[in-house]
């Protein structure tokens, strides 16, 4: 049991070198979606606001801690709440 939760540390850290949570993005920083780990309706809503796997992404801005991160899908500018924004896994441009 517990040699299994050490090989999931270890593939996580390897992982967290390519890949970051739009949450943990700098402001002005970009990437790719990879991933949206969350349930149906949340994927649904921000598949409607056009983040959705492969869209390329802009974090534009967001408080420190907590409260809401905006950022630029395409052409548009879009807010979502904290929670959601860590749900999002980001490939970020070198």
């Amino acid at each position: 049991m517990f040699q299994a939760r050490k090989r999931r540390r270890i593939a996580a850290a390897t992982d967290s070198a390519r890949y970051l949570t739009l949450a943990g993005m700098r402001n002005g920083q970009s990437g790719t979606v990879a991933q949206v780990d969350s349930g149906f309706n949340v994927t649904e809503r921000l598949s409607a606001l056009g983040i959705r796997r492969g869209q390329r992404i802009t974090r534009i801005g967001g408080m420190f801690l907590r409260g809401p991160v905006t950022v630029k899908v395409e052409k548009t500018q879009v807010a979502i709440g904290f929670g959601m924004a860590r749900k999002i896994t980001i490939e970020p441009e070198p």
